[in-house]
């Protein structure tokens, strides 16, 4: 559901344990952000919202994904002069990780260089790096192969950031290989043992 309401972290919510921030960008993976987000919510005081690129749009219907999610804007509706909120900064403060799936190949050049240029972006430059972020690619098997892909990933790696690496199948496109993103249980999996590598009591 879009948002229409004032980040989480501006507004009086029930307390949950944790909060996941769940980054969503222009790949084809991106159909699978309303299971994704069913599955996180299975997650016992697992509280979820959902940063969205507008490219990703293309390939969800917002209705299917059933905490708020936001997009760039929100970003500029919600601020009109200085004491405003900066939603950016408000998400930050209010997630206590961030997952990013799938992370699409335009999306990781910008990360990997500090652009940001959208509200999902902006998120990911203005993070805490003492706090867990994932990210899991996905992208055409000859676009992961480019030599600068890898860079780009160890970029990543280096600000602290943890990788769910991508799986070898036959892909929307056609080709076979390595390029899709892990499968949601296995991204599942990965939260779950985040959160108890936090010593969260959310693994079940």
């Amino acid at each position: 559901m879009e948002s229409s309401a004032p980040c989480p972290a501006a507004a009086p919510l029930v307390k949950r344990q944790f909060h996941v921030l769940v980054g969503v960008t222009g790949s084809v993976a991106a159909l699978k952000l309303p299971l994704l987000v069913s599955r996180l919510l299975d997650i016992p005081d697992l509280e979820v919202a959902v940063v969205t690129t507008e490219r990703a749009k293309h390939f969800y219907s917002p209705q299917d994904v059933p905490v708020t999610l936001y997009s760039d804007a929100d970003e500029w509706e919600m601020w009109r002069c200085r004491s405003d909120p900066v939603l950016h900064i408000d998400l930050r403060r209010w997630a206590d990780l961030m997952l990013v799936a799938p992370l699409d190949a335009n999306t990781l050049g910008k990360v990997a260089s500090g652009i940001c240029d959208n509200l999902l972006t902006c998120v990911i430059r203005a993070w805490d790096c003492r706090k867990p972020l994932l990210f899991c690619p996905a992208m055409n098997t000859v676009m992961w192969e480019h030599p600068i892909t890898a860079q780009q990933v160890g970029q990543l790696k280096a600000f602290g950031y943890v990788e769910i690496p991508c799986v070898a199948k036959k892909l929307v496109c056609g080709d076979q290989g390595l390029g899709a993103m892990a499968e949601v249980s296995t991204i599942v999996d990965k939260v779950k043992e985040v959160l108890f590598q936090c010593g969260g009591s959310q693994q079940s």
